[in-house]
This record gives structure tokens, sequence and C-alpha cells, in this order.
């Protein structure tokens, strides 16, 4: 057993919770409550206490969950709120849930009114020839003093989304008349009005619905995380349903009909149907369809109108081979009733695919594996994982005869650790690949043990700002080993620190009616590379910078709320990669393309301007100058995106090893075609195929 799983072993034996109690919500909540604070402050990286500070950050963190936007609560709200600003952790401490009830209550009571307040102010009408304007920086703005100052925010805010509407419509409109589109009926600027008031209306009364279906559950979820965020921005109280979510997104599966809901008032609306699920299959499942009642096998039907979507999830998700019925109501009005029997549902995009790119002028041919996250099916140790499948994609691109690997990170947000360890030893012999080390102890260094080496060709890894976790673990050991190149953003997410799930139902002893109880998400362990600093804020630079429109924003770790701070240990015994390339070389010949390239140069003067709107404190309430901004930015949008439609000479084909299965299969020959489509498009891996061929000369 190696040390971390001894760790968690440990954390459940001594967290063996023997609870009596009645199967009451309230008993329930303090079980979790000592469930969290047990966590937090035993086994928590940070060693932080429950304390003066933690009730502060707490208090500030949960008021700004509950109403971030200062829409719902009066500053007389606030100031009642702020007795409790140093005694949330007294409270905590002894399982008291005064100040949560208190801000419950006032929140559903100021749902309720401001409801009234909209549907009041919607029955007026709005005068856009004013000069007038409305604050967007939330921390700028302040809670309204009384009822009256509520009902004039509210007042602004419904005549913005009114103005949106009601510009956009006139867009429409006068682009029809330009271009002489008769499809278009060209209606009084009054009609206009009166729809976009329509839509608006529309669009509250369906948020409120949604809003009216939250429950005490989620309000105290809120509070729970408002008290892990303390710890830190990857440490929070995962309730059951969040938990199962979770699961399926590491794994790439689950199991049922496999069609995408929504719920945009009171009916379940089915908006996408999963290729090759078993709906899919059935086929009499359409999107548009309106879910009106679910049934398991025979038994009688449940109404779900008017149901939270989530609890008529749970419903419609089961056990493989299984069977669901669905009562649904179709565009025509007609009411059908369509069995389907659950299965195994495989999210084909979450998983690594590779392709073979060339130039049709040079006939440089180059693999490139895309892998959107380290996924990896925990529960089954059989399941498919992120190692296995990379390795799978590499055998492929080798049987080609191809001149470098292109390693696509960018927005992968992580997930198994092991798979990224192993994946590194994929490309060198042997040897250190990342150092952890949690609270207590000394750091310990994980090494790939397998000495053989996979690919030890030409390598160059993409990354950007979205890179995070065992994305820059991968990158950064490639990087410290010398064994490739990272290009792409100035640097990664800078996310250096290792969560695991703590199952609360493993850790009460009996007392079944409680469960299910939820996780804890809980950081553990930093992770520091070999040469001893750690990612942690700092990210991953790359070798090879290129333009990024994100550039110039604030994303990261270090913008989120309590991330850890960044520190450095002693670096791991490694030994260089022998490059054949020269890196100074190959940033100059990359640098002169970029910079001459107008796509790239338009990526560039897109990032300052998304800087300066995002810095915009206020939006014009004047149709005319609202209209003028509005173009302004229409016209630099187009710019940006004629920059992505950029058609590369390179071709792109799968691999011999793929080719039957996929071209014998209609619904994967089409998700192929459309990727191929866009990767003619990314200019971004045209550069790092031209970076890949001058690793060649």
């Amino acid at each position: 057993m190696n040390k971390l799983n001894l760790l968690i072993s440990v954390f459940f034996v001594g967290l063996l919770f023997s609870f009596s109690a009645d199967n009451s919500d309230s008993e329930k909540d303090k079980l979790i409550l000592d469930l969290i604070k047990e966590g937090l402050t035993r086994y928590h990286y940070s060693n932080k206490k429950i304390d003066n500070d933690f009730s502060e950050q707490v208090y500030k963190m949960y008021l700004q969950k509950l109403d971030y936007n200062k829409r719902f609560f009066l500053q007389s709200d606030v100031n009642e709120f702020a007795e409790y600003k140093y005694k949330i952790d007294d409270q905590v401490i002894s399982d008291d849930f005064t100040f949560f009830k208190l801000t419950k209550d006032t929140y559903i009571k100021r749902i309720s009114d401001v409801k009234k307040y909209i549907d009041d102010a919607l029955k007026k009408s709005f005068d856009f020839s004013k000069k007038d304007s409305i604050q967007l920086d939330s921390d700028k703005k302040h809670f309204a003093s009384d009822t009256k100052e509520l009902k004039k925010y509210w007042r602004q805010y419904l005549k913005y989304s009114v103005l949106i509407k009601l510009a956009d419509k006139i867009k429409i409109q006068e682009d029809a008349k330009i271009n002489k589109d008769t499809s278009i009926e060209i209606k009084p600027i009054d009609s206009l009005r009166k729809k976009a008031v329509e839509e608006v209306k529309k669009t509250y009364d369906d948020w409120f619905h949604r809003v009216s279906k939250v429950d005490e559950n989620d309000l105290l979820s809120m509070y729970f995380n408002s008290m892990t965020g303390y710890f830190g921005p990857h440490t929070g109280y995962f309730p059951p349903k969040d938990k199962e979510n979770f699961d399926i997104q590491i794994s790439g599966k689950l199991e049922g009909i496999g069609a995408q809901l929504s719920q945009p008032n009171a009916y379940i609306k089915v908006v996408k149907i999963i290729a090759g699920s078993p709906c899919w299959k059935q086929g009499d499942l359409e999107v548009g369809d309106k879910i009106i009642k679910v049934a398991q096998g025979d038994e009688e039907p449940v109404d779900v109108v008017d149901m939270r979507l989530d609890k008529a999830i749970e419903m419609i998700r089961g056990k493989k081979g299984t069977e669901v019925r669905l009562t649904v109501k179709k565009a025509d009005g007609s009411i059908k009733v369509i069995p389907i029997i659950r299965d195994v549902i495989i999210l084909e995009e979450t998983f690594a695919k590779s392709v073979i790119i060339t130039d049709s002028i040079t006939g440089n041919k180059t693999g490139y594996i895309y892998l959107p996250s380290f996924y990896a099916d925990f529960k089954n140790k059989n399941g498919r994982r992120s190692a296995d499948d990379i390795k799978k994609e590499i055998l492929k691109l080798k049987n080609e005869n191809i001149n470098g690997i292109i390693l696509d990170l960018r927005n992968n947000g992580g997930g198994s650790l092991q798979d990224a360890i192993d994946i590194v030893g994929f490309f060198i012999k042997d040897g250190p690949v990342v150092q952890v080390k949690n609270r207590y102890g000394m750091p310990r260094i994980l090494k790939d043990e397998d000495s053989s080496v996979l690919y030890d060709d030409n390598l160059v890894i993409m990354v950007n700002e979205f890179s995070a976790s065992a994305s820059e673990i991968t990158a950064a050991a490639i990087q410290d080993y010398g064994r490739g190149i990272i290009v792409g953003s100035e640097h990664t997410f800078g996310k250096g620190t290792v969560q695991r799930f703590l199952p609360f139902d493993r850790m009460v002893k009996g007392n079944d009616n409680l469960k299910p109880l939820g996780d804890l998400k809980l950081t553990i362990q930093k992770f520091y590379r070999i040469n001893g600093g750690a990612t942690q804020l700092k990210g991953v630079e790359s070798d090879i910078v290129f333009p990024d429109a994100y550039a110039k924003l604030d994303m990261g770790e270090k913008d989120l709320d309590n991330p850890m701070p960044w520190d450095e240990i002693p670096k791991a015994e490694y030994k260089n990669f022998k490059t054949k390339y020269n890196l100074a070389l190959l940033k100059s010949e990359s640098d002169k393309r970029v910079s001459s390239d107008s796509s790239f140069n338009i990526i560039k003067s897109y990032a300052d301007k998304m800087k300066y709107y995002g810095d915009k404190e206020y939006a014009s309430l004047n149709l005319n100058q609202y209209k003028k901004n509005s173009e302004e930015r229409n016209q630099f949008s187009k710019r940006f995106k004629n920059a992505d439609n950029k058609i590369s000479n390179l071709k792109f084909y799968v691999p011999s090893a793929d080719s039957t299965v996929i071209y014998s299969d209609s619904v994967k020959t089409e998700r192929v075609v459309s990727w191929f489509k866009n990767l003619k498009k990314d200019i971004y891996i045209n550069e790092t195929f031209q970076i890949v061929s001058d690793m060649n000369k």
C-alpha cells in the first residue's frame, strides 16, 4: 500500500462516526457538517483553523454566492447578517445553523419580492433616448438602501435586457434591407419594442421558475462550500448527485438513455441525442420533445412537469439493461410513450484520438494526438484509462512513418495523476516525473519505473491558460528533461495541488437511514516539478509563445479565492535528454512566421480589445449609443472569427489502423469529417506542425 492510500485508510479509521439520530434533515445536516470540519481541520494540506479569519471569509464568500450582483438583498438585510460576521466559526464548531437559516429565509423572501417588482416594471415603457447607463462591475455596486432603490436597480437591469433584445431586432431588419432579404418582415420599432419586452418577461419568468425549485439542501451545499472554499479553491463538498456527475466526467461513461435535457420552464425538454446511445438506437425520442412522465418499466408513471431537472434525471438514469418509459409531448402536440432499455453510454468526445497531418507541398508527415482530459475509470480496474489510450494512439502513429508527435493538451483541466506519470514515461527511458508533498513529512518522488521508451523522436506539447493540473505535470516533466518543446500561451493555469474524494458514507458506522451523505473533495498534497519548483500559481511557461486572445485577462489559479502559495523544494536527480534541435533557432523561426501572419496579428489586437471591454464598468442605456458601441464590438469580433477561417495547406487523415472501423460507421465518419474541418482552420496546429518540420531540418 503506498503512502497516499495509507493516509486515506488512516483517515477512515480515525473518522468512523457512530451516530445515533432520527432521520431528520437537521440531524443529517449536523452530521455532514461534523464530517466536513473533521476532514478540513485534520487532513487538508493548508492546516488552517476554524477561527475569526475563517468566519470573515465564509461570510464574504457565502453572501457572494447568494447575491453576487447585489440584486436581492437590502442593506438592512446585510446589516442583520453582519452581526454574525465573526460568529460563524463559533456556530460551525457548535453545529449551530442560525446564520444559515437567517440568510435562507431572507433570500427566499427577497426572491418572491423581486418577482413582483419585475412584473410591475415590465408593464411600463422604457425611454431609450435618455443619456443613461448601468453599472456592470458588481464590486463597485452597493446593496439597495430600501425597496424603492431595489426597484430602481431592477428597472435598470430590465431596461438593459430589453435594450439588448431591441437593438438585435433592429440590426436584423437593417441587415435585411441592405441585403434585400425579403424573408425578414420589416416591423415598426414599437412592434419590435413590444416583442423585446415579451421575450425578456419570458426569460425572467423561466429563471424565477428554476429559482423557485431551489430547496434548502441546495442553499446548504452553497453554505458548506463557502466553508470549504476558505481552505482552497479546489476543496469542496459534493452532494450525492454532484459526485455522480463528477464520476461520469472523469470516466467518460454513464448508464442511462443518452439524451441531453434542459428545463427552460415547467417542461423538461430534449436538446440533444447522443449518437449511438440507447434513445438514438430506439429512434422515437427527438430533439424538442417535452418529457411529461417517467415510469420504471411497467410501474406507474410519475408526472415530471414542474419537477426539478436533477430529480427527473435521477429517475431517467439507471442501470444497464433496465427499462424506462418516457411519456413525451411531440412538437405537433401528440402524446407518445417511448420505452427505452438503458445501457452504458460512452462519451466519445472525452477520449484521446489521433490523426496524421501531412503538408501537401513538402510531404512532411506528423502525428497529432488530442487528449481532452486525463480520464480514468476508478470504479473499474479494467475500465478505460487515458494512458492506455495514448499508448495505443502512439503505436498507431509510429506505423505511419511520422517525423514527430504533437500532443495537444489545450483546455485539458487534468485528472488522474498516475496517468500523467505513465504518459510521460512513454517518452523517457525512466526516472522521476513529479514530486508530491503532503501536510506532514518529506516530499516523495513519483517515477516512471519502465526503462523502455515507446517514442523517442520529435515531441511538441500544445498548452494554453486552461491546461491545468495533470496537464502541467506532463508539460513540466517533458520541459525539465528537455525531451520536447512546450508551445502555446505564455503559461498554463497554475494548479499545483492534488485532491482526493473522501466518501462520507464509508466514514459513518451504521445509521443507513441518514445516507447518502455525499463526499468531500480535499486537497491533501502539493506537487512539484522535478527541478524543485512548484507549478502552483506560476504554471508552466511555454518555450515558444503564441498570441492568445485571453492573454491579458485575469484567469488562472492566482485569480481564484484562497489559492495556495508558490514555493519550491530541492530538485530530484535526473538526466537531461540529448536534444537534436536548437530551441533558440526554432523559436526565432516561429516568431518570424507568427509576426508576419495576419491571423495571429488579429488575435493580438483582439487580446487588447478583450481587456478593454472586460474593464468597462458601465454600459449605455441610450439606444443610439448602445448600437454604436455594439457595432464596434461586432466588427472587431468578425475580424477575430475570420482569423479562424483561414484554411491551411495541411491534410488530415486517420491512421490506417482506424480507417476501416471509422469509415464503415456513418456516425463515426460524420464525427471525423467535422473534426477535420475544425483542425484545418486551427492556426495554432498549423504553426506547431511547422515547428515539428523545422525540428527535422
